[in-house]
């Protein structure tokens, strides 16, 4: 489609604006974590990674960090066995209720967080405290489960829908057993959207607030927990700073490789 030069300048325009409207901000937190001053005046009167190495001693950070590396970690062994094999069944499988479960699935990434954690809570409650199980680890775990499926699910179908079939006929044509058949043709096919399910479904439990407000117990405090608590305290304003400014930098990795892998053709070329 050829525009003109007054349309190209203009969606030129729109599309710098947006960048700047989303990525400003997060320059702003940089800057913000390398500002000497506490107070955070602006602009900084200088630079200084004395706040990095604070964070880095900040208890409350580290077991925060840990907490949620463990439940992201969790979450995302969950999303791949579950969010696998319902992508199989619903692409591989012809039955009764395909699209009632497909819809279901996906469902729960659509629906706004602060009602998945309210009905999340109100379950865990009613069905979990009368045995005596209360809301910590497992809950969080759950809950973030939930709609890290959902990534899993799509990059599995998405995959599924490209690789035909008669791979897997010819190697049971050849007496190759079920198992022998997913080891050998299916799974390598799979590994890259696997992959890249994994990787997106770890970075959404691990950045993940709302949900975790409704369904960790009062021991149990991820990273983006600790630096919403921590926001209005001002002797630790320039240390949040330095964790938001390190979990946007650690974010981009597992968005980014996953990104690359599922542009991955199931030959190993690009799209």
């Amino acid at each position: 489609m050829n525009l003109s030069r007054p349309a190209r300048i203009a969606l030129r325009t729109a599309a710098g604006l947006g960048f700047a409207a989303i990525y400003l901000p997060l320059l702003l937190v940089l800057l913000g974590s390398l500002n000497p001053d506490r107070s955070a005046s602006w602009p900084p009167p200088g630079l200084t990674l004395d706040w990095w190495a604070a964070a880095w001693d900040n208890e409350g950070a580290r077991e925060a960090l840990w907490t949620s590396v463990r439940a992201g970690l969790a979450a995302t062994a969950v999303a791949l066995l579950l969010g696998t094999l319902i992508a199989f069944a619903v692409q591989r499988y012809t039955f009764f209720g395909r699209e009632a479960v497909s819809f279901a699935v996906v469902l729960p990434i659509a629906l706004p967080g602060i009602v998945t954690g309210i009905a999340l809570n109100s379950a865990f409650g009613t069905v979990l405290e009368p045995l005596g199980v209360g809301l910590g680890m497992f809950t969080v775990v759950v809950g973030h489960a939930t709609f890290c499926i959902v990534v899993v699910f799509n990059n599995v179908v998405a995959r599924l829908r490209r690789l035909p079939g008669s791979y897997e006929e010819a190697a049971m044509d050849l007496g190759a057993h079920t198992f022998r058949v997913f080891r050998d043709i299916t799974f390598p096919l799979l590994r890259s959207a696997l992959l890249a399910g994994g990787l997106l479904a770890f970075a959404l439990s691990f950045d993940e607030i709302v949900v975790t407000t409704f369904t960790a117990g009062p021991g149990v405090q991820t990273l983006p927990v600790w630096i919403f608590n921590n926001m209005t305290r001002p002797q630790q304003a320039p240390v949040v700073n330095v964790v938001a400014a390190a979990l946007v930098l650690l974010s981009v990795i597992p968005i980014y490789a996953a990104q690359r892998l599922s542009s991955d053709t199931p030959g190993g070329g690009r799209v």
